[in-house]
């Protein structure tokens, strides 16, 4: 599945990519490790599990014995997006940086705009279901971040086209792994 189809459905779920990157770098881990180790609770990162478990990336262990044994490990095209997720993930290690691209659609959007500037309109004819709103929210938050910049064009009307900027340009090969 390509990168405009697949960024929405991975980033649908806030911890979906730093669980998939943790279960990469372990080869698996149970919840209690994944909850410790994103510094977050059990209550956030189960919906993201679930969804990664619907899409069929994740599964449980169906093993038993040892008490270490991981309870989720990844499972077909989980493994491949698991080594992206993880490079991705660190990547963002930078607070600022973290909190914006665990949104979900703020790196669908900068990877829909990093080929060159776009306008507004054009964002959502490369992102299916992304409303108006979330756009005009996610723009804000990559502008934030200084991921894009806003340019004004002179004209009746005047119109506004947004770019990566040098930073924003850094993150997208990772981007275009998935």
């Amino acid at each position: 599945m390509p990168g405009p189809q697949l960024l929405p459905l991975l980033f649908h779920r806030r911890w979906a990519v730093p669980v998939l990157a943790e279960l990469h770098r372990d080869s698996g881990a149970k919840l209690v490790t994944l909850v410790n180790r994103l510094e977050t609770q059990h209550g956030s990162l189960r919906p993201a599990l679930e969804h990664l478990i619907d899409l069929g990336w994740v599964r449980r262990n169906p093993g038993t014995g040892h008490p270490l044994r991981p309870e989720f490990i990844l499972h077909g095209d989980g493994h491949r997006l698991g080594e992206s997720c993880a490079r991705l993930d660190s990547a963002l290690r930078e607070p600022h940086l973290r909190v914006v691209a665990l949104k979900k659609w703020t790196l669908p959007v900068l990877h829909a705009i990093g080929e060159g500037p776009t306008r507004f309109a054009q964002i959502p004819r490369r992102l299916a279901r992304l409303s108006d709103r979330a756009l005009a929210l996610a723009l804000r938050d990559l502008r934030g971040a200084t991921l894009v910049a806003r340019e004004v064009l002179d004209g009746s009307p005047p119109a506004t086209r947004y770019g990566a900027t040098a930073q924003g340009l850094e993150l997208m090969p990772l981007l275009e792994e998935f």
